[in-house]
C-alpha cells in the first residue's frame, strides 16, 4: 500500500503525516508512507487545499486533518479493494 501526504510542510501537513503513521502502526499493514511537498506534484492530484491524503494513487482526503481512527478506516477499505494494475 502506498500512502502519500500532500502539503508544503505546514503544521497541518505534519499532523496528517503523524496521524497516518499512527493508523498504519495500528493496522499493522505493509505500507510506504511519503511526504510530497512539491507544489507541481501536489497540483497533479487536483486538490485545491492542503493537506491531502492519497492512498494507492487516489485522493481520499483534502483540506483537513482526519484523526488516526478515520485514516485507519480509509486504509482498511482500500486494502479490501482488489488492486488494479
Amino acid at each position: 500500500m502506498e500512502i502519500k501526504v500532500l502539503g508544503p510542510g505546514c503544521a497541518n501537513c505534519k499532523r496528517l503525516y503523524a496521524e497516518a503513521e499512527r493508523a498504519v502502526t495500528r493496522l499493522g499493514v505493509p505500507a510506504t508512507l511519503t511526504k510530497v511537498e512539491s507544489m507541481e506534484e501536489i497540483a497533479g492530484y487536483g486538490i485545491l487545499r492542503t493537506p491531502g491524503l492519497v492512498i494507492d494513487g487516489k485522493v481520499v482526503v483534502s483540506g483537513r486533518v482526519p484523526n488516526a481512527d478515520e485514516i485507519a478506516t480509509l486504509l482498511a477499505a482500500a486494502a479490501a479493494l482488489p488492486q488494479v494494475s
